[in-house]
């Protein structure tokens, strides 16, 4: 199922576009650390920064975000009309506008919705599940089925079918 692979010498893009709630996931997982380990470039537009930091004080994504070097915050000066038809909310719309004028790039979102408007334009996505299986084939994590409890733990929402899938793609 996952059969794409993201090691150094890949020729795919090492560049990442994150929307909100996997950025979310992976700082209460204490997964961050992944991120500049399986790509170069990472980017957060202004309004996935902004719906962050405005997150409750004892909240880990916010105190975190702010000095987490790798990412590099992006404005996004407008959101095409064919983007905002989908009635998406801010930080997933600026991903998305940002995938669009960035296109040897991924896009790591969870969001149904997002995924579906991504998908329409063609962007490559990646969800938080499936990074995980390729950071376990690239032997950043041990086991892709405690990696999946403890995002789920920290609030990620994923159906006990993709699980299965999820965990059966990493060959456990």
């Amino acid at each position: 199922m996952i059969e794409m692979s993201l090691t150094r010498s890949s020729g795919l893009s090492r560049r990442l576009i994150i929307d909100a709630s996997p950025l979310i996931i992976l700082f209460k997982a204490e997964f961050s650390h992944l991120l500049p380990e399986m790509f170069d470039e990472l980017y957060v537009p202004d309004a996935v920064w902004n719906e962050i930091i405005a997150g409750s004080e004892d909240d880990v994504a916010r105190q975190k975000l702010p000095t987490f070097s790798p990412i590099k915050r992006v404005s996004v000066f407008a959101v095409s009309p064919e983007v905002l038809r989908f009635d998406l909310g801010a930080g997933e719309s600026e991903s998305i506008e940002l995938a669009l004028e960035t296109p040897d790039a991924r896009l790591l979102i969870d969001d149904t919705a997002g995924r579906k408007c991504a998908r329409r334009f063609g962007i490559p996505i990646l969800g938080t599940g499936a990074l995980l299986v390729l950071a376990k084939k690239n032997g950043l994590i041990p086991s892709v089925e405690g990696a999946l409890q403890r995002v789920r733990a920290s609030g990620l929402w994923i159906d006990d079918s993709i699980t299965r899938t999820l965990i059966q793609s990493a060959g456990e």
